[in-house]
């Protein structure tokens, strides 16, 4: 087949995409950011729209890790120390002492026995997930998980695979009883903050359930829990979903190093026993090369700075901050889903609507995701904005100001 044909088998699937409405568009191109000065936090310079600068209220960097000088300075002083990347995989020369060590620090600050880091979190649920389902294992999953645990579960081929409906125990409680004698072991997965919505898994409620039927299956029940959103976040000292809920820990706790912490890669955290089988069972581990030496130390530093006074106040400031841009919303009419969490949806329910105040949004010089029919369901249509520790309340208020103008623009058509 010559490229020409196959292009045009490509193109036709393309534009299938584009008339669903779901091609994730063209992305902005960041050329430059300037520091926070004064009463104004960070601003970003994109490519086309010369001089003018943007607020970034669709960032996961939560807790502005990424500009703070410490990390930056952590991280070139190991880029001259180690040079810009490994070299290799793990296994065959590229582990580093800042990996190791990087390692240790996330499974202390988590309560786990190890850790282990991968390249992406996507590629820690992807990798994980997979070596821990055989023949006799079946999955129950909430059905807003992400798309990387759909897809890990869909490649692992699991016995029988179920899921509950959203946040509801009675249903998952209901999957569970219903596999009963079908097979040996069970993982029920879960995300710990669902990104759309901001809201969290009652991880508390996920354990007492698993408790009461684990003995009925003779390799148990294992608990698989991303908290990408959650960790840094969430939480009273930052330690995510777990500590929100009051939970023990899941089995197995997937997060990333590249929102609250600012940095770049994922990691697992779980007994020594499963770490040691994933080092080995792993393909995103043990083919890939792993995060940069000076990217393990970028995000030792980050990690440091949260569990301290300073991470602590970071962590106050966000959910102040999340509060006031909350109840401002309220305030102007606009419904939106409360949680501590900095993810705020601003509920649009209808799509021209949001890409038109996404739209409004940029031209005043404020970065927002709408998120459309079929991302979200028709009617859940929304603008999700997400709050960092490096916004100002001056940032804050500005935003709400070009919200209330908006209604006002819409009230007056």
């Amino acid at each position: 087949m010559s490229l020409s044909r196959l292009e045009a088998v490509l193109q036709n699937k393309y534009n299938e995409l584009k008339e669903r409405g779901v091609l994730k568009g063209e992305e902005s191109v960041i050329t430059g950011v300037r520091a926070a000065t004064g009463e104004k936090g960070p601003r970003y310079f994109i490519k086309g729209y010369e001089n003018k600068e943007f607020i970034r209220m669709n960032s996961n960097s939560y807790l502005g890790m990424s500009l703070r000088q410490e990390v930056i300075e952590a991280e070139e002083i190991a880029a001259r120390q180690y040079g810009a990347g490994p070299g290799a995989v793990r296994f065959i020369s590229g582990t580093f002492d800042t990996h190791v060590e990087l390692e240790k620090k996330l499974a202390l600050f988590h309560r786990r026995e190890a850790a282990m880091i991968v390249s992406s979190a996507y590629a820690t649920v992807m990798g994980t997930i997979t070596p821990l389902i055989d023949e006799e294992t079946m999955v129950i999953s909430d059905e807003l998980n992400h798309n990387c645990i759909i897809n890990a579960i869909r490649l692992s081929r699991p016995k029988s695979r179920e899921v509950y409906r959203h946040r509801d125990m009675a249903d998952l409680e209901e999957k569970i009883r219903g596999m009963i004698g079908k097979g040996k072991r069970v993982l029920v997965i879960t995300d710990g903050i669902f990104s759309m919505r901001g809201v969290f898994a009652p991880l508390n409620k996920i354990e007492e359930i698993v408790e009461r039927y684990d003995s009925e299956f003779a390799e148990g029940i294992l608990t698989v829990v991303d908290d990408s959103h959650g960790v840094g976040a969430f939480g009273t000292t930052g330690r995510g979903t777990e500590e929100y809920t009051g939970a023990r820990g899941s089995h197995i706790l997937i997060a990333t190093l590249g929102k609250a912490l600012g940095v770049n890669g994922g990691y697992v955290c779980a007994s020594h026993m499963i770490i040691d089988y994933l080092r080995e069972t792993v393909p995103f581990y043990v083919y890939s090369n792993p995060i940069t030496p000076s990217e393990a130390s970028a995000a030792f530093k980050s990690l440091e700075i949260l569990d301290s006074e300073e991470g602590h106040r970071l962590l106050e400031k966000l959910r102040t901050l999340t509060r006031r841009f909350e109840r401002g919303c309220m305030d102007l009419g606009y419904e939106i889903l409360e949680s501590e969490h900095p993810i705020v949806p601003i509920m649009i329910r209808d799509t021209h609507r949001t890409a038109d105040l996404v739209r409004f949004l940029k031209e005043h010089g404020v970065l927002a995701t709408g998120l459309n029919y079929p991302v979200v369901p028709k009617g859940d249509e929304e603008i999700r904005c997400q709050i960092a520790a490096d916004h100002t309340e001056y940032d804050i208020d500005y935003v709400l100001g070009l919200l209330r103008k908006f209604k006002e623009a819409e009230n007056k058509l």
